[in-house]
């Protein structure tokens, strides 16, 4: 057997507000440049997209595909994620999920018959449909039995299974007749595993985390790294879905919740960011303008909970928590994280060293420190230990990572100029 690291939710360049650079060559070489050996495709419904897709993979008899002249052979396989905007139980529900299917000629199929029930698959990579998310459930079985379907980032507020704003209460609520076709749920980025631990209505599901990237650099933020008899379709839906000992979910790799952009409620036009105590003191709405404030994900894992912070299960996955490595970089030479300095000192690090997620969570400090600065391999040291402040994020303002203090990169920068 052998780990692989995947990432199934992505977008292209045909999504709003992704990266023009976000095509097929992008999204392979940041694969490799990240550590990832499977990707999705993303936004499968795009018509122009699919074409793309079409002409430039090749199915491989491990029933993944291969982007054409790839020397690196990242596989890719195919997914999207749909948003569904519907009325039920007498509240406007907004679901996005993730739908993942076997081949190319399925992904063909599927469009067509949302196409048929008025789907307009056209007007974006992540279409909006004015269809339930039972019924996507049922669409994608109908297509074919070795579909997946996995809620996506369930706790972000406005558009999730759990979102405190359109959301519902349980898996049955939202999928109905279709709950037992669901086997797993993905985090989001303001959310870990132990926070899911929380409810025991999610025990019978696969905990999995994805980046939901929007350009090359946010790929694999969130990843989940698979241990597989062998690389195929087959094993991946078999650890996702029905785990055994030899296919099987290894551990995911998680943002640090606080850094998403909806850890903590708040009101983001007062800047007001506020705990879920802090919250239910001002009854829910923004101490400055007294509007209601968006309640963020640790309030409504609070609010569905029927456990404790503490408890630990003896059956899950584990998870490890990191900070990209740009940001680690940025934080290191106090400076933005797409700055020249900070892609420069990236790139000669992947390069010499090894992929991103090698760096940050299995290289020796010695081999890095071969080719980084000294604060960068401090730094690196630092988030494996759990040494980081953060600065929670809410209301859709991602939060704040502070590894080193100002007083800390002068006192550094001070030693190493006097050894000059």
């Amino acid at each position: 057997m052998a780990e692989f690291v995947t990432d199934l939710h992505l977008h292209s360049k045909y999504s709003r507000a992704v990266s023009k650079n976000m095509d097929l060559i992008t999204m392979a070489r940041g694969a490799h440049t990240k550590g990832i050996e499977v990707i999705a495709t993303s936004d499968f419904t795009h018509p122009v997209w699919f074409a793309e897709l079409e002409n430039n993979l090749d199915l491989q008899s491990n029933g993944l595909y291969l982007l054409k002249g790839d020397k690196q052979k990242t596989h890719f396989i195919p997914s999207t994620e749909l948003s569904c905007i519907y009325s039920q139980g007498g509240q406007v529900r907004r679901i996005h999920l993730l739908v993942i299917l076997p081949t190319l000629i399925d992904v063909a199929k599927f469009n067509a018959l949302l196409t048929s029930e008025g789907g307009k698959l056209k007007s974006d990579g992540r279409p909006i449909l004015g269809m339930s998310a039972e019924h996507i459930v049922e669409l994608a079985k109908q297509i074919s039995r070795e579909s997946m379907i996995i809620p996506a980032h369930v706790w972000t507020p406005w558009f999730a299974l759990f979102g405190s704003q359109s959301g519902f209460d349980s898996i049955q609520e939202c999928f109905g007749k279709q709950t037992r076709h669901i086997h797993a749920i993905e985090t989001g980025l303001s959310s870990d595993p132990a926070m899911n631990w929380r409810l025991s209505q999610l025990d019978n599901l696969q905990i999995v985390s994805f980046s939901d990237a929007h350009s090359a650099r946010k790929m694999a933020r969130e990843a989940t790294v698979l241990e597989l008899q062998e690389l195929s379709y087959t094993n991946i839906r078999t650890a996702i879905e029905s785990p055994t000992q030899d296919n099987k979910i290894s551990y995911t790799i998680e943002f640090y919740p606080e850094e998403g952009k909806y850890h903590y409620d708040g009101h983001r036009d007062c800047g007001v960011r506020l705990t879920p105590a802090e919250t239910k003191r001002a009854n829910k709405l923004c101490p400055k303008c007294k509007k209601p404030l968006t309640v963020g994900v640790m309030h409504r894992v609070d609010d569905l909970a029927d456990r404790h912070e503490e408890y630990q299960p003896t059956d899950r996955p584990p998870f490890k928590k990191i900070v990209p490595l740009q940001e680690i970089i940025a934080d290191a030479f106090g400076m933005g994280v797409t700055s020249k300095r900070v892609q420069s000192e990236f790139d000669r690090i992947v390069e010499a060293v090894a992929p991103e997620f090698e760096v940050l969570l299995h290289t020796a400090a010695k081999d890095i420190a071969k080719v980084a600065e000294p604060m960068v391999v401090e730094g690196i040291m630092r988030i494996r230990d759990g040494q980081v402040h953060i600065l929670p994020g809410y209301d859709g303002e991602f939060g704040t990572v502070q590894i080193f203090t100002d007083d800390e990169r002068l006192s550094k920068k001070t030693k190493q100029q006097s050894l000059l």
